[in-house]
């Protein structure tokens, strides 16, 4: 009796150990800065409003009614850091969802893109974008879910999924100055994305610019700043959709 209850103790601080490393770690995350919330605001361009776990932004002149963009967030960063980049997609003229992540980590939400695919059947052209963990995660859903989504849009991210033969179009986008991505995975995963995928460098360009939540630990120090990053990527990304 008295082993029985000595390894009940045991299982039972173990357990409390292992609760408190995981609150600890998922609540250790990167936030929006003063410039990522603002960008939160709607406008005479843009609509922003929040419900049921997704940040629409909507522009006031669509340049395309049937085409949709679903972005996944970075792991560890809220979701408000990604505002300014999602703003500057809608403003292109593209409606915008960003999901939001529980922990802040898309691994425990790949489908996320599926409801909000199901909310809209007005849009009948989706591409899904993520960043870091966000992008894995997408190509992810990606894989599963060829029929539903018509392109892939990874930054600083790779896919560990087969995509080779997924018929999506699929763009990697990353900075020369990113020390946060692994850039042996990025060369070694190259092969499961389709042969004509699209691959952009941005020069001067790190890995926690593509959102706005301030320097990330081991991060590169960028030569550009995140706005000139973030429009770089808008343009790529706009016309990437544009030639699809």
């Amino acid at each position: 009796m008295k082993n029985l209850k000595r390894i009940g103790i045991i299982v039972a601080t173990v357990f409390v150990i292992c609760f408190a490393g995981f609150f600890w770690y998922v609540n250790d995350y990167y936030e929006g800065t003063k410039v990522a919330i603002s960008a939160l605001a709607s406008d005479e361009s843009v609509t922003v409003k929040e419900a049921d776990g997704v940040i629409q932004f909507s522009p006031s002149q669509v340049v395309d009614e049937t085409v949709g963009i679903i972005f996944y967030p970075g792991g560890k960063v809220d979701e408000t850091a990604y505002a300014p980049l999602m703003r500057g997609l809608a403003e292109s003229g593209y409606q915008v969802f960003l999901a939001e992540m529980p922990f802040n980590l898309a691994v425990f939400d790949s489908d996320a893109a599926e409801d909000i695919i199901a909310a809209h059947p007005e849009i009948t052209n989706w591409y899904l974008a993520g960043h870091s963990l966000g992008g894995s995660m997408g190509a992810i859903f990606a894989e599963a879910n060829s029929d539903k989504i018509k392109g892939l849009i990874l930054l600083a991210s790779y896919s560990t999924a087969d995509l080779s033969e997924s018929g999506l179009a699929v763009m990697s986008i990353h900075g020369s100055k990113d020390g946060v991505l692994n850039m042996e995975k990025l060369a070694e995963y190259q092969p499961m994305l389709p042969a004509d995928f699209k691959e952009v460098i941005i020069d001067g360009g790190n890995h926690g610019q593509f959102g706005d939540y301030g320097h990330q630990e081991g991060d590169g120090q960028a030569s550009l700043s995140a706005k000139d990053q973030q429009a770089m990527t808008i343009s790529a990304i706009t016309e990437f959709i544009q030639a699809h």
